[in-house]
């Protein structure tokens, strides 16, 4: 105490006010940091339940999506409930409380469909017999449009009043709405591949069945043998190259069904077609997409060599190239003007170099423009197509048909199925 009494007021003055502007500054950023600290971990957790949403949103809208999809939407809200409705206003699903009031909602969700419009319902507009506990003050109802068409209605049910609600209930049924769309446009881009492989398809038709079958035919007589062989080679290629699903397969299988099919060539060609084949072991099991190496083969062979008098090789090469698979074909053959093939990244659209141009376009969309393909060639000096197949992509995996149904069993004669026998 005499220690104190004897400073003199000039100093503890100035001491006091410093202690009292470091109380005050320790103050003001602890409330500042507050609420920066609520506000960031508010948004990671919208960003977290978001992105758990989006698949489930971009599979597109069944009732087991719409289960997973209000159930991650009250978690993101924290609100009382969420609905959701199928395009005619019958519920889909609802997670949360007073599904009790969705009856009393129903009017407000046709009127939210037929006007194309939100539709804000407040609880005293409905009837209820809890109005002191009843945990529901409001409900915003969002038609969720995509290309002019209704997909779903969006229920939100909040415990609270005013534009917080609506402006959060907007701005979820806008992300689901994005995701609708998304789902829609991953839609159009599998019916457009479908699409381009309906494509190569007709391509093989008018160019190969017809020269296959009459080599077979004319083989019957001389060479009944190997026209049965070559018929069933024919059998196994065609039914390869029109199956109805799956957009990929393994490289293997793409080269056994090129095998098939430059077996049929050269019988047709006779000795004016020689193959050679250059596969690396470690490549085989890459998935590709389907029919992507065959038509190239094709065009090697109708366009590089069949007018080329003494005919000519084709070559085919698969190898490893560190994250991806380099395959190549190329032919000796007659080659043409590289000037032609300026047009080959629109060729699809054009019809110029129809094979080239739907492979061009299917890399290029499937893996991405740095994967268009490389063409060299010239006028007399053959031409060489090369593509690089990435080995991991997102989206790709093979999907391969079981023809085990379409082939019927073997009977004994007893007529039981072969597959029934049992070894004494």
């Amino acid at each position: 105490m005499d220690a104190v009494s004897d400073l003199p007021i000039a100093q503890i003055i100035p001491w006091s006010v410093a202690g009292l502007l470091l109380i005050a500054v320790l103050i003001v950023l602890a409330r500042s940091r507050k609420p920066s600290s609520f506000v960031d971990d508010a948004v990671l957790e919208a960003v977290y339940h978001m992105s758990k949403a989006t698949p489930d949103l971009r599979e597109g809208f069944d009732g087991a999506s719409a289960d997973r999809i209000t159930s991650q939407l009250l978690e993101l809200l924290k609100c009382v409930a969420v609905g959701i409705t199928d395009p005619e206003g019958a519920l889909a699903s609802w997670d949360g409380e007073a599904n009790d009031h969705y009856l009393d909602l129903t009017s407000a969700v046709s009127l939210a469909i037929r006007k194309h419009r939100r539709e804000v319902v407040s609880h005293d507009d409905v009837p209820c017999d809890h109005r002191g506990t009843c945990k529901m003050k409001t409900a915003v109802i969002v038609p969720l449009i995509v290309e002019g068409e209704i997909e779903a209605v969006l229920i939100v049910v909040g415990r609270t009043r005013g534009k917080r609600l609506v402006q959060m209930a907007d701005a979820v049924a806008q992300f689901v709405t994005t995701q609708f769309e998304l789902a829609r446009l991953d839609e159009s881009k599998l019916q457009l591949q479908q699409a381009e492989i309906k494509a190569l398809r007709a391509q093989i038709s008018p160019h190969f069945i017809y020269n296959a079958l009459n080599t077979i035919s004319s083989l019957i007589r001389t060479d009944p043998e190997e026209a049965r062989e070559l018929l069933q080679e024919f059998a196994d290629f065609t039914r390869y190259s029109f199956r109805t699903s799956g957009m990929f397969t393994s490289l293997a299988d793409e080269l056994r069904n090129i095998d098939r099919y430059l077996t049929i060539e050269r019988a047709r060609f006779g000795g004016r077609l020689e193959v050679r084949l250059k596969i690396a072991p470690e490549v085989l099991s890459v998935v590709v997409p389907f029919l992507i190496i065959q038509p190239l083969v094709e065009n090697a062979v109708q366009h590089g060599l069949a007018n080329k008098p003494t005919g000519g090789m084709v070559t085919v090469t698969a190898q490893d190239y560190g994250t991806e698979a380099l395959i190549s074909v190329e032919d000796d053959g007659i080659g043409m003007d590289p000037a032609r093939l300026s047009d080959l990244r629109n060729s699809h659209r054009t019809g110029a170099h129809v094979g080239l141009g739907n492979i061009n376009a299917r890399m290029r969309q499937l893996f991405g423009d740095e994967y268009a393909l490389m063409v060299e060639t010239a006028p007399g000096a053959g031409m060489k197509v090369t593509l690089r197949v990435p080995k991991f992509a997102p989206g790709v995996r093979t999907e391969l048909p079981d023809y085990s149904a379409a082939v019927p069993p073997q009977e004994t004669r007893n007529g039981s199925p072969a597959h029934a026998r049992r070894s004494s």
